[in-house]
């Protein structure tokens, strides 16, 4: 599941368009100050940030000015109110990778969003491997030791946000955030029921639990 950062300060545009990415199969999170763009850009958790010009605090620009400045190559497609030639040439010559003009239709801006994360894909390995595990991100397809695992749909998602992230403790709210997309109640157990699923399909040692803190792909 791709992660998609909506970085826009109008809270009824951020809505309609993470609302659509949700629904698109995406996971969305939204920041709506340039500070909080910069910071969420530079974390390494996202595969595309839709980054808006007009941003509080430090405009798009210059956040997307310090992103390349600081090596990240995260693909960035630019929302703006505007039209001038100008700013776009700018915003290209930043590093973005696409620029899409307010007011916009959701359909045009998901065909841009897939065609750079098409091309970002380019890069990046299709077939995610740890120790005797694997995960291949094209067919959706897992195995264990050389053994073929069926997994559900949200269950390949849990499992490729392990994968992305090894050696690292995820907890329960990063990957309620990422996998799900939207906030349960804070008393769910629905990610523990589901890395029970993951521990009885690819191994019981496959995923370790960091008492207090969440869990890790050893």
């Amino acid at each position: 599941m791709s992660r998609i950062l909506i970085a826009e300060d109008e809270s009824r545009i951020a809505m309609f368009v993470e609302k659509g990415l949700l629904a698109a199969g995406y996971s969305a999170s939204v920041v709506a100050t340039g500070p909080a763009a910069l910071d969420a850009g530079r974390s390494g958790d996202f595969d595309l940030v839709l980054l808006d010009v007009g941003l509080p605090g430090m405009d798009g620009f210059e956040v997307l000015r310090r992103l390349r400045g600081g090596g990240v190559r995260t693909p960035v497609v630019m929302l703006t109110a505007r039209t001038g030639t100008d700013d776009t040439v700018t915003g290209l010559d930043l590093g973005a990778n696409d620029y899409v003009a307010k007011p916009f239709r959701f359909d045009e801006l998901l065909a841009r969003i897939r065609s750079r994360l098409r091309d970002a894909g380019d890069e990046a390995p299709s077939v995610l491997v740890r120790g005797g595990l694997e995960l291949d991100l094209l067919s959706r397809r897992a195995s264990a030791h050389g053994r073929q695992v069926d997994l559900s749909a949200r269950e390949f998602a849990l499992a490729e946000e392990f994968f992305r992230h090894p050696d690292q403790v995820l907890s329960r709210e990063q990957l309620l955030s990422r996998v799900w997309g939207f906030d349960f109640d804070p008393g769910s157990n629905v990610v523990d029921v589901y890395v029970r699923y993951l521990r009885n399909k690819l191994g019981p040692e496959s995923i370790e639990t960091v008492r207090g803190m969440g869990y890790r792909l050893p």
